[in-house]
């Protein structure tokens, strides 16, 4: 029943669109992962404290991440 209600649904272009997004957001979170993974911090608990950052505030995190993230980096 469920499967004949998505399948009878059309995405067109706003569900083209929709994906198109999500995808990016993904690629930005995982991106942004794995650049705290690698990174060295100021101070060890920043490595933590971002990671729970961009885990538990799915919008805002990476792209706070993305901002802040030179000043909180070891040179």
């Amino acid at each position: 029943m469920t499967f004949l209600l998505f399948h009878s649904m059309n995405a067109g272009f706003f569900g083209t669109l929709f994906f198109l997004f999500g995808f990016i957001y993904f690629c930005l979170w995982v991106y942004c992962l794995v650049d705290i993974i690698r990174s060295e911090f100021k101070d060890p608990n920043m490595k933590l404290i971002w990671i729970l950052i961009i885990l538990f505030a799915q919008v805002i995190g990476p792209i706070a991440y993305l901002i802040m993230r030179k000043g909180t980096k070891s040179t």
